[in-house]
This record gives C-alpha cells, structure tokens and sequence, in this order.
C-alpha cells in the first residue's frame, strides 16, 4: 500500500457502490500507452516532457491544451532568488500561512526544490521579468522579483503580469513538437478504470490489490467514449472553483480529478480549506476576471464606498494580510455597508509604472471602461483556489497503486488550512518533477503479462437525453447553495442545509446518469456535485475555524482537538 502522509488520520466515510460501465468493445477504441495525463496546466505539462524519454505519453485535456488555470496565473512563482531572502523564510511565512496544518517535511522539500523549477522553466524558453537597472544601493537577484500578501520579501518571480500564460505557451509548445506525446484535446475524462491483482493459493484468494490502469474518455466532438488503457496515470486537472457561483477559475475548473478518484476509492483530504480570492472584478462582462494581488503587493489599498481604507481594522499587515484575512475582511464590510463590492485603489501610483507592471490588466480593465491610473478598481471576493485534494505522498502517489495526482488536484501537505501567495505554481513544478522521476522507476518494474485488459465503455440500455434542463437546473442549485450555505463565511445550520439538499440532488443525478448517454455537461455535473458533497462533510466535520475555514459557531482555533487533517477514503458496499 503507498504511503500517505503519517500524520493522516483515516476514516471512512460510506457511499453508494455505483457499478462501472463494461462491454467487449471494438479495438479502434482503444488506446494503450505507457502514461496517461489528465489535465494541461503547468503539472501535467511538466510531468509529460520529462517522462517522455522513458515512454508514450497520451495527454487528455477537456478543451484545448492552453485552457487552463495555469494560462490565467497572473502573479507568478514564489521562489528564493533574492540576497536577502532565505529558504527559512519562505518556509516560515508557508507555515504562517497555512495556520498550523502544513506538513513541514513537504513545505522545506517544495521551497528548497523551487529555484531548481525555475531553473527548468528558463531552460526550456520560459522568459522572466528580469531585474530592474542595477543600482549600488542594492541588487537584489537576477530578477524582478515581486511582493505578495503573507510574504515577508520580495520573492515573486513573473513575467510582467501574465506569468501563467507564458509558462504555458512555452510548455505547450514544447508538447506539440515532442514525438512521443500525443495531444487529445477536446476530451474529457468520465472514470478511472481500476483493475486487481489477485494472488491464489490452491482455490483461495489470499490477497486483493486495486491499480489504476487508465480511464475512460468521452471524446466531445464524436461524442464516443474512449477506453484509454495506461500502465501509469496521473491526475493534473486542476481545481474545484466552478462548484461555486462566483468563482475566478476557467469553465474547466470543476473538480474532475478530485471526484475520479474519490469514486475510484482514493484517500482525500482538507476540502474543507476553498481560498477565496479577495479581488475579482465586479462587472457585468468580466467573467471570472482576477484582479491580481500584485497590485496590493505595489501599493494597491482596499477601500469602502466612501474612499476610506479599511484593513488596519482587521490585520497589523493591513492591505498585505494573507487571502483568507483579506477575503472575510471584505466579505464583513460588504454586510455591514449592503454593498454588493469595494474598491482597490491604486491610481495614486505613478501612471506609467501601473502600465508597465501591470499591462495586461491594465488593458483589460480599460475595455471595461476603468482606467485603473486614475480611478479605483470595483472587486468582490471569489472562489479560486483548492488547498485539499486527492491525498499523496511525497512523490504524488496516491493510495491507488500506478495513480498519481499532482498540481491543484492534489493535497500535498504543502498548504495546510491556507496556501500562500504564488505557491500553487511552486507546487505544481516541484511535484511534477518528483512525481515523473517516481513514476518512471514504477514503470521498469510492472509486469506488463499479469496487467488484464480493461473492459471497453458499455452504453447497452442508455438513450440520448431529451431533458437536459435537468442538467442545467442542477448545476445552476449546485454552485447558488455552495455560495451561499458554504463560503466565506460558515454555520452548523448552513452547513446542515447544503447537506441536505446536495443529497437530494446527487441522488436525481445518479438516476439520469445511469439512463442516458453521457455528455460533456453531465460528467461536470456529477463532477461538481460529488466535490461540493465532500467540502460540505469535511467543514461539518471541522468544529473550529482555522485558515480558509471559518465557522461563526466555532469561532477560534483549537490545537488540542482539530490540528489534524479531514481525511475521507470511500466505502465500497456490495
């Protein structure tokens, strides 16, 4: 059995045995390859190029590869470049951060390992903010490094303030023209397909051992199911933001690796711990439009309605207080005022600097009609990041032998109950490389004659929907009572209601799924339900507020009982 981290505590948490779907198919279906990767973002990106050499790589991702959350990444990668800086400070302000349930093994594996991840990033052709003219006063590193809320120095590495989207047009690239990887877009991942070992002695089966051994696919354009037969897969799907009604994560973002995997019976945890971004643009056409934290980092001030500042009342740090203070900080100002949104302001900076820094959002709030130089900036908070997720080792194994999650999928131990600033890219690059070297050292031992053929897709006795409001309705419930039972701000009888309702909910889902063919809006459907189902047991679990997790019931931090991991693994029954 691989290890998950020590200090998990185990329970299990019991569901409904749902039957997978199998048939003899046809063998034009059928894709066999040494690694499967579901998901584009900088992790799955990552890990492809660097097992390439060791084998055939098919790489899923549910739109095109530069659909990802990576590609939205303003900020950058948090990482020790400065002379001032140091790895015990970057490892302390995680720790700080992540207010008492980091894994502190993982945070000073992942910081000490970052500058190296850039590094590689440098050399495929991804190109940083350099540092600014030299001055004999100081010199800090070989970059512009930046600031961001909950860090104690300047240690962001970016480029101008698209960081995400040139690290992904790099390692997309670089994908596209390697031989050895072939690119499925326009695919989205239904199910991991698990097999078993079984080892007999005379007519007794001694012991029982589940793998992973690929996963079935539904290609969006044919609208066929594809069975991808893969000897290692990993998860790199990104988050879960899309279970909520305000969110600043791309369409994508809907919790497929953490729910694939929770079905197929891996251990999850800390989903209790949803960051919200304190600063989404509040503006009819600004769909999911993150107004960088950066721009706190510059000097941006977060200011009421009547242009007074307002954080000091809620952190010595003010505006550079970490997302989970900022975020309730808001979210009290706007209950207080009956607001529907404050303001960042940072137009008292030098106009050509907020230019120069900030061009991208400067010229995309500027076809919102917001000049960001002279005016301030309408912002709310937002759903944004997954601090829990499947749970893996150190080398993102999970508790399914040949299964791997990596990126915002996963739960490391690196976050605890709040991820800093700029880490999640850090992460992502760190995991991805551990992750591939790992897997490439499982691949030269399986013994490929005992792996059994995975079952093809069987759609016998299912028809195409003709109620698909269904769907929609659905959806829409979801992500209104996850805002408004299971945000920001939390109580035992908010909490009690979601539970009651997503269970309703999931069991309308279960009846359609099982009767009609799938497509690509059902399978987020199911996705989102069985993730916004596990953030509301583990919140209802978790009787204290710590990090992102605030219960107005329980409104301080208990060591004693609660410095500990929610931890759910499935009950397989039947």
């Amino acid at each position: 059995m691989v290890k998950i981290f020590a200090f998990l505590d185990l329970e299990q948490i019991s569901a409904d045995f749902e039957l997978k779907r199998f048939e003899t198919g046809s063998l034009d279906m059928e894709i066999k390859t040494d690694f499967l990767i579901i998901g584009s973002g900088i992790a799955g990106l990552s890990f492809a190029l660097k097992v390439a050499e060791f084998g055939n790589v098919a790489l899923v991702t549910k739109k095109e590869a530069m659909d990802s959350s990576t590609n939205l990444a303003q900020g950058g990668i948090a990482s020790v470049f400065g002379s001032h800086d140091s790895f015990e400070l970057h490892i302390q302000d995680t720790l700080s951060a992540g207010d008492g349930l980091c894994n502190r093994d993982v945070v000073e594996m992942v910081i000490k390992n970052g500058p190296s991840g850039v590094n590689d990033l440098i050399n495929l052709g991804v190109k940083f903010n350099p540092a600014k003219k030299k001055s004999a006063i100081s010199q800090t590193s070989e970059f512009d490094l930046g600031l961001e809320g909950g860090h104690s120095q300047n240690r962001i590495v970016h480029a101008q303030d698209m960081t995400g989207k040139e690290v992904e047009r790099v390692l997309v690239n670089r994908v596209k023209d390697h031989k050895r990887i072939s690119l499925y877009e326009n695919h989205i991942a239904i199910d991991l397909i698990t097999c078993s070992t079984r080892m007999k002695r005379g007519l007794v089966t001694t012991t029982h051992e589940d793998y992973c051994c690929g996963a079935y696919v539904l290609d969006r354009k044919t609208k066929l199911v594809k069975t991808f037969s893969a000897n290692i897969t990993l998860l790199a799907s990104g988050g879960s933001g899309k279970v909520y009604l305000y969110t600043s994560n791309p369409d994508i973002a809907t919790g497929d690796g953490i729910a694939m995997a929770y079905r197929a019976g891996a251990t999850v945890a800390n989903l209790e711990f949803v960051q919200f971004h304190p600063t989404c643009l509040y503006h009819p056409e600004a769909k999911n439009f993150l107004i960088s934290e950066a721009v706190r980092g510059e000097g941006g001030i977060l200011i009421d309605a009547s242009g007074n500042p307002f954080m000091e009342k809620y952190d010595p740090q003010k505006d550079m207080a970490c997302r989970d203070v900022v975020a309730r900080a808001i979210d009290s100002e706007l209950k207080k005022s009956g607001d529907d949104f404050v303001f960042l302001d940072i137009s008292h900076k030098n106009a050509d600097f907020v230019k120069k820094r900030f061009p991208n959002l400067y010229e995309r709030c500027l076809a919102f009609g917001i000049d960001m130089t002279l005016e301030p900036l309408p912002v709310v908070p937002a759903a944004h990041y997954m601090c829990g997720g499947v749970a893996t080792d150190v080398f993102g194994q999970t508790d399914i032998h040949r299964l791997y999650a990596v990126g915002e999928t996963a739960c490391t131990g690196l976050h605890g109950a709040n991820r800093l600033a700029s880490n999640s890219l850090l992460e992502a690059l760190v995991y991805a490389d551990r992750a591939a070297g790992q897997a490439v050292k499982d691949l030269k031992t399986l013994d490929f004659k005992a792996t059994p053929e995975p079952s093809s897709w069987d759609e016998v006795g299912t028809t195409d929907s003709d109620e698909l409001i269904m769907v929609s309705h659905n959806w829409d419930e979801i992500r209104r009572l996850m805002w408004n039972y299971v945000g920001i701000v939390r109580s035992d009888k908010r909490l009690a209601r979601a539970q009651r309702r997503i269970e309703i909910i999931q069991n309308e889902i279960r009846e359609y799924y099982w009767n009609f063919r799938v497509v690509a809006d059902l399978i987020e459907l199911r996705n989102i339900a069985v993730v916004a189902e596990l953030i509301i047991r583990c919140a209802i679990h978790r009787k204290e507020s710590r990090g992102l997790h605030y219960n107005i019931e329980y409104p301080s931090r208990d060591d004693k009982r609660w410095q500990k991991d929610t931890v759910l693994r499935r009950s397989f029954v039947g």
